[in-house]
């Protein structure tokens, strides 16, 4: 499917899992900034993917999407990071065309007209017949992802398949295989390869017959949805960065009240889309964990600028930046995130808290303060408690982690955040009064 297209499902998703199906046919549309029939048609195109993805769905729960998403709680990450990379891959006569040319290649190996006879023999009747030079792009796409290989030295080139990982491995390895990648995948970023790696040896375990029970003996969900979704732009932007390539993009804050536009393509029907276009250079890429959120740093014509990734769409390369300018402003980056908890600019201030220790037993306060704290130090300890002590810039990023000690973390100084986490406090407590 076209970019614009994957872009609308992504967000498409997101609010799926954000309002769990909160929203009526009209509302989700203006959300999103596009027509109900438009809803209504990228509806039926992901119950398709349900479908393919979850045969054994039964009828009555076909029947919601929402539903679909949420009829295997624990394998529910599965479909809601594949459904996108499904969603957007291929027209359909070119996911004929490679499923035929994986299956041919399946058994033996074979060249370039061997394989153009296979698929115009094959081919569904409805769908166009492909040339050479169309087999020749297709072999040499699934060459550089790592699907085929090409064997012998000399034209014409065979290609077979590389399934050495597969066919390798005993089936107590691959099962051990995929445990290890089914917990990484789940707790590990970046996530998306290990989720598609997690899939491709499924199937493989489940092709030779293993019970269900022994592929799947971990039930446990630990990831972030948006955190998965906005993978999608991870890794063209990485890419451009190591490339000194600037991006364009059509780019929407969280305040705003659409999250996405469709292109503009009939001019009697143009809407005004609340997305800004933007130009920049992409610095770094940083995620926060605590929020499960990705971040792009980059430099434009205001300075140095932070997005949030799951506001980017309709994301292409631009022209190419001189390297000795992309090293000065990489440096700059770095001399302003030098205190920075995450991803703030701001003045430094110098942050004074201080922990209580649990008691009896293992110290867990100091442990997680020393493993978590980044460059801060601790000044001061008795038997009681410890006077911790880092300089950051400023406040507003580190606030969710001291509030996430309790009782247990004293703010001693800059007195202003002292007293902004009281308030926060006293508020918090007024919530849990009595009626």
């Amino acid at each position: 499917m076209a970019k614009e297209s994957f872009d609308k499902e992504i967000q498409f998703l997101r609010l799926l899992v954000l309002t769990s199906g909160a929203y009526n046919r009209q509302q989700f549309a203006k959300r999103l900034g596009i027509s109900v029939n438009t809803f209504d048609k990228t509806i039926r195109r992901l119950k398709e993917i349900v479908q393919a993805t979850y045969q054994q769905l039964p009828e009555e729960q076909g029947k919601e999407f929402s539903e679909g998403l949420r009829y295997n709680y624990y394998d529910s990450a599965d479909p809601m990071l594949l459904f996108l990379f499904r969603a957007k891959s291929l027209k359909e006569s070119e996911s004929e065309r490679l499923s035929l040319l994986l299956g041919a290649l399946g058994t033996q190996s074979l060249t370039a007209l061997e394989l153009l006879d296979c698929c115009t023999n094959a081919m569904a009747a409805h769908l166009p017949l492909p040339d050479e030079k169309t087999i020749r792009k297709d072999l040499k796409y699934l060459e550089e992802v790592g699907v085929i290989r090409k064997i012998g030295g000399a034209r014409p080139y065979r290609y077979a398949i590389r399934g050495e990982l597969v066919q390798e491995l005993t089936e107590d390895e691959l099962l051990d295989l995929y445990d290890f990648v089914d917990v990484m995948a789940g707790t590990q970023i970046p996530s998306v390869q290990g989720y598609l790696l997690r899939d491709g040896l499924k199937k493989q375990l489940m092709r030779s017959h293993s019970e269900k029970h022994a592929v799947e003996p971990f039930l446990y969900k630990y990831h972030y949805h948006s955190r998965i979704l906005d993978e999608a732009h991870l890794f063209s932007i990485l890419d451009a960065i190591r490339k000194h390539r600037k991006v364009r993009f059509l780019y929407f804050s969280p305040k705003a009240e659409k999250s996405y536009a469709s292109q503009n393509t009939n001019p009697l029907f143009e809407r005004k889309t609340q997305g800004k276009l933007e130009q920049t250079l992409p610095l770094k890429v940083v995620y926060d964990h605590q929020y499960g959120r990705w971040y792009l740093l980059s430099y434009g014509r205001e300075g140095i600028r932070k997005y949030r990734m799951e506001g980017i769409t309709q994301f292409e390369e631009a022209e190419e930046a001189d390297p000795v300018w992309f090293a000065e402003k990489q440096q700059e980056l770095l001399e302003k995130l030098r205190y920075s908890w995450l991803i703030d600019t701001g003045a430094p201030v110098t942050v004074r808290v201080k922990f209580y220790n649990p008691g009896d037993g293992p110290n867990f306060i100091k442990e997680r303060v020393l493993l978590q704290g980044q460059w801060g130090q601790i000044v001061e300890e008795d038997g009681e408690a410890f006077i911790y002590e880092i300089t950051v810039n400023g406040t507003t990023e580190i606030k969710p982690w001291l509030r996430s000690f309790g009782s247990s973390c004293e703010v001693l100084e800059p007195i202003r955040l002292r007293r902004e986490m009281i308030a926060e406090w006293k508020e918090i407590r007024a919530y849990y009064e009595s009626v």
